[in-house]
């Protein structure tokens, strides 16, 4: 739906259900393995969008404040990776799901997998 503004609600919904595809993918296409890392951040703790909070790491501008990005662990064979190429296949994946999906890989973060919604990625 690029070009058309679309509600919040409506991101988060899709952006849920390509989280799943992108799970999905992992174990059953590539053997891998995921936990959660980083979801949501909560004002309380975080800040309001283009504020810091308490906990003092993470963008100001944030797609986690807007249930819209997720970070992962990941492990292949059983261990535990931390280099943004060990997510490659992962990142061209999610970003072949949907135009306004983002991985941080681009910008050496790549356990995050993100929704671009409103300029916020």
């Amino acid at each position: 739906m690029l070009g058309k503004r679309m509600r919040l609600s409506e991101a988060q919904r899709e952006f849920t259900y390509d989280i799943h595809k992108l799970v999905q993918f992992a174990y059953d296409e590539l053997g891998y393995e995921l936990t959660y890392g980083d979801a949501y951040r909560s004002p309380a703790v975080h800040g309001d969008q283009g504020t810091r909070g308490e906990a003092r790491y993470g963008e100001t501008w944030s797609a986690h404040k807007y249930r819209l990005a997720v970070d992962f662990n990941l492990f292949i064979e059983g261990e535990y990776q931390t280099s943004t190429e060990a997510f490659q296949l992962l990142g061209d994946y999610w970003e072949s799901i949907r135009d306004e999906n983002v991985w941080g890989g681009h910008f050496k973060d790549g356990n995050h997998f993100s929704r671009m919604w409103n300029g916020i990625s």
